[in-house]
Protein backbone atom coordinates (compact mmCIF):
# COMPACT_ATOMS: atom_id res chain seq x y z
CA UNK A 1 0.00 0.00 0.00
CA UNK A 2 1.44 3.74 -0.72
CA UNK A 3 1.82 5.71 2.10
CA UNK A 4 -1.12 7.94 1.44
CA UNK A 5 -3.27 5.32 0.17
CA UNK A 6 -6.87 5.42 2.19
CA UNK A 7 -7.75 1.80 3.75
CA UNK A 8 -10.95 0.46 2.99
CA UNK A 9 -12.81 -2.04 3.92
CA UNK A 10 -12.33 -5.56 2.15
CA UNK A 11 -16.02 -6.41 2.05
CA UNK A 12 -19.47 -4.09 2.06
CA UNK A 13 -20.76 -4.38 5.44
CA UNK A 14 -23.43 -1.83 6.60
CA UNK A 15 -23.50 -1.90 10.48
CA UNK A 16 -27.38 -0.89 11.31
CA UNK A 17 -26.91 -0.24 15.05
CA UNK A 18 -23.95 1.91 14.04
CA UNK A 19 -26.06 3.50 11.83
CA UNK A 20 -28.95 4.22 13.56
CA UNK A 21 -26.36 5.96 16.79
CA UNK A 22 -25.45 8.13 13.93
CA UNK A 23 -28.05 9.20 12.52
CA UNK A 24 -29.60 9.60 16.31
CA UNK A 25 -26.97 12.38 17.30
CA UNK A 26 -25.86 13.50 13.98
CA UNK A 27 -27.06 17.77 14.48
CA UNK A 28 -29.20 19.28 12.02
CA UNK A 29 -27.82 20.12 8.46
CA UNK A 30 -28.84 23.97 9.04
CA UNK A 31 -26.74 23.67 12.40
CA UNK A 32 -23.91 21.70 10.86
CA UNK A 33 -23.72 24.68 7.66
CA UNK A 34 -23.74 27.42 10.23
CA UNK A 35 -20.55 25.57 12.11
CA UNK A 36 -18.84 24.95 8.58
CA UNK A 37 -19.41 29.21 8.02
CA UNK A 38 -17.67 29.72 11.52
CA UNK A 39 -14.69 27.86 10.69
CA UNK A 40 -14.39 29.71 7.61
CA UNK A 41 -13.98 33.07 9.35
CA UNK A 42 -11.35 31.12 11.33
CA UNK A 43 -9.49 30.35 7.62
CA UNK A 44 -8.45 33.86 7.38
CA UNK A 45 -4.45 34.35 8.87
CA UNK A 46 -5.22 38.40 9.49
CA UNK A 47 -8.81 37.44 11.38
CA UNK A 48 -7.00 35.27 13.53
CA UNK A 49 -3.94 38.27 14.42
CA UNK A 50 -6.84 40.21 15.68
CA UNK A 51 -8.11 37.74 17.57
CA UNK A 52 -4.12 37.25 19.03
CA UNK A 53 -4.44 41.01 19.52
CA UNK A 54 -7.72 40.93 21.46
CA UNK A 55 -6.80 38.15 23.89
CA UNK A 56 -4.48 40.91 25.30
CA UNK A 57 -6.50 43.87 25.54
CA UNK A 58 -9.63 45.84 24.19
CA UNK A 59 -8.48 48.02 21.63
CA UNK A 60 -9.80 50.16 19.24
CA UNK A 61 -9.19 50.44 15.35
CA UNK A 62 -6.58 52.70 15.54
CA UNK A 63 -4.38 50.67 18.06
CA UNK A 64 -4.68 47.50 15.64
CA UNK A 65 -3.78 48.86 13.12
CA UNK A 66 -0.46 49.88 14.23
CA UNK A 67 -0.14 46.49 16.06
CA UNK A 68 -0.58 44.80 13.09
CA UNK A 69 0.79 47.03 10.27
CA UNK A 70 -2.46 47.34 8.30
CA UNK A 71 -4.78 50.30 7.38
CA UNK A 72 -7.61 50.91 9.73
CA UNK A 73 -9.93 50.32 6.62
CA UNK A 74 -8.45 46.67 6.15
CA UNK A 75 -8.66 45.86 9.80
CA UNK A 76 -12.43 47.47 10.04
CA UNK A 77 -13.12 45.58 7.15
CA UNK A 78 -12.34 41.84 8.92
CA UNK A 79 -13.82 43.15 12.08
CA UNK A 80 -16.81 43.78 10.55
CA UNK A 81 -16.70 39.83 9.75
CA UNK A 82 -15.65 39.28 13.01
CA UNK A 83 -18.87 40.77 14.42
CA UNK A 84 -21.14 39.46 12.35
CA UNK A 85 -19.88 36.11 13.04
CA UNK A 86 -20.66 36.89 16.75
CA UNK A 87 -17.06 36.40 17.83
CA UNK A 88 -16.04 40.67 18.70
CA UNK A 89 -17.88 43.08 19.86
CA UNK A 90 -17.63 46.65 20.31
CA UNK A 91 -18.47 49.94 22.77
CA UNK A 92 -18.38 53.43 22.15
CA UNK A 93 -16.33 55.57 24.06
CA UNK A 94 -16.41 58.67 23.01
CA UNK A 95 -15.50 59.28 19.56
CA UNK A 96 -13.49 55.97 19.32
CA UNK A 97 -14.95 52.28 19.31
CA UNK A 98 -13.63 49.57 21.77
CA UNK A 99 -13.36 45.96 20.05
CA UNK A 100 -12.73 42.93 22.51
CA UNK A 101 -13.57 39.25 22.02
CA UNK A 102 -17.52 38.09 22.26
CA UNK A 103 -16.95 35.62 24.92
CA UNK A 104 -15.02 33.20 26.34
CA UNK A 105 -15.49 30.76 23.72
CA UNK A 106 -13.50 32.30 20.84
CA UNK A 107 -10.47 32.11 23.00
CA UNK A 108 -11.45 28.24 23.43
CA UNK A 109 -11.44 27.56 19.90
CA UNK A 110 -8.49 29.23 19.17
CA UNK A 111 -6.77 28.07 22.02
CA UNK A 112 -7.44 24.09 20.99
CA UNK A 113 -6.71 25.23 18.00
CA UNK A 114 -3.10 25.78 18.44
CA UNK A 115 -3.01 22.75 20.55
CA UNK A 116 -3.80 20.59 17.56
CA UNK A 117 -1.05 22.42 15.62
CA UNK A 118 1.44 22.24 18.30
CA UNK A 119 1.17 18.43 18.41
CA UNK A 120 3.74 16.38 17.27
Amino acid sequence: MKKNELECCESTEVHEELLAQVRENLPQEEKLYDLSELFKVFGDSTRIRILFVLFEAEVCVCDLAAALGMTQSAVSHQLRILKQSKLVKSRREGKSVFYSLADSHVRTIIDQGMEHVEEE
